[in-house]
């Protein structure tokens, strides 16, 4: 393991400035912060670590790094997360990125300086700053939730967003809609483009052809959902059915649809995606692929404490399958929604 004088002399820094920068005592030019930063992961350095390769368990306590998100799925998964550590006798030490790769470094620094003895993260902005930093965070066992990213170095508990894109589009297709659009999620997330592949491999299968422009990118949340659907109203001809990639934006499809005098299910089908506990609430309730939010943060912790128990596992990858639940937001294709007749 290098030292602390093994950093500086390769950044060509004194060691107090190599101390003010992983401790954020003192202001340090971003220029020589980041040669620091480059010289410790060149040398495999994690000076919060040192102490730690000498104890186990020592502080029965997780960092988990988030994502601050309107979407409610993700403080679902939390309180998931929260009641299973609180059940195997582990503090959680939460912290919100607010989406920002410099907030999750920050966040990330502090855990490590209090000693967590592992480290969940489910950041989904696929944030490869906090990627790069874990390449000298070996000894600490990390497991990435909903991130759609692989690594050698971390466990991933992912749902498959590819097979709940196909259920959705194949319970319209069963109601019989062929005129089916789909708003996705931000094309730079992994699970938003499964999800989308899911739609369009259901599609290839009936031999339709997809609409491109009745194929709308959101934000995951409701106002881009709002946008989304004005955007598929200016058109000359909508579809009869909608997938939409997450139930925040369906909430907005509903509230713009509404708005433009259609009812739902009646002139529009719509299947979300999360099953958030809000979408029974929805007028009307919405039919949506369920991600077992319980089930993905229990698996988390489980698999994050055989990690920190030095438990030999080969597979670093758990994949959750979505299920589909049906409520009010659909409906069988009737001369009324048929888009041709608008």
């Amino acid at each position: 393991m290098a030292n602390i004088k093994e950093v500086a002399a390769r950044a060509g820094v004194s060691t107090t400035t190599v101390s003010h920068v992983i401790n954020e005592t003192r202001f340090v030019a971003e220029e020589t912060r980041e040669r620091v930063f480059s010289a410790m992961r060149d040398l495999n350095y994690a000076p919060s670590l040192v102490a730690r390769s000498l104890k186990v368990k020592e502080t029965n306590s997780i960092g988990m790094l988030v994502t601050t998100s309107s979407n409610p799925f993700f403080a679902e998964v939390v309180r998931g997360v929260e009641r299973y550590c609180f059940e195997q006798g582990y503090n959680l030490m939460l912290g919100n990125t607010e989406g920002q790769a410099e907030t999750a470094l920050s966040y990330l620094k502090m855990m490590l300086r209090k000693r967590v003895d592992g480290l969940l993260i489910m950041c989904s902005e696929g944030q490869q700053e906090v990627f790069n930093q874990l390449d000298w965070l070996k000894s600490l066992p990390v497991v990435v939730m909903d991130w759609g990213m692989e690594s050698k170095e971390v466990d991933l508990i992912a749902d498959n967003s590819h097979r709940g894109g196909y259920l959705a589009t194949r319970h319209l297709l069963a109601l019989g809609h062929t005129d089916i659009g789909c708003i996705t999620g931000p094309h730079s997330r992994a699970p938003a483009n499964q999800r989308l592949a899911g739609f369009e491999q259901a599609m290839q299968e009936a031999g339709l052809t997809v609409n491109p422009g009745w194929i709308q990118e959101g934000d995951f949340d409701c106002a881009s959902g709002f946008s989304a659907m004005e955007r598929l109203l200016a058109l000359p001809a909508r579809p009869s059915a909608l997938f939409v990639c997450n139930d925040m934006m369906a909430m907005g499809v509903i509230s713009a649809a509404h708005r433009a005098g259609l009812q739902i299910p009646r002139d529009l089908s719509l299947v979300g995606y999360d099953n958030v506990a809000l979408a029974q609430y929805m007028s009307p309730p919405l039919t949506t692929i369920n991600q077992p939010k319980e089930e993905l943060g229990r698996l988390a912790v489980t698999r994050l404490l055989a990690r920190i128990n030095g438990e030999q596992i080969d597979n670093r990858m758990i994949t959750v399958d979505p299920d589909l639940v049906i409520r009010d937001s659909c409906a069988p294709l009737s001369p009324s929604t048929d888009p041709q007749q608008h």
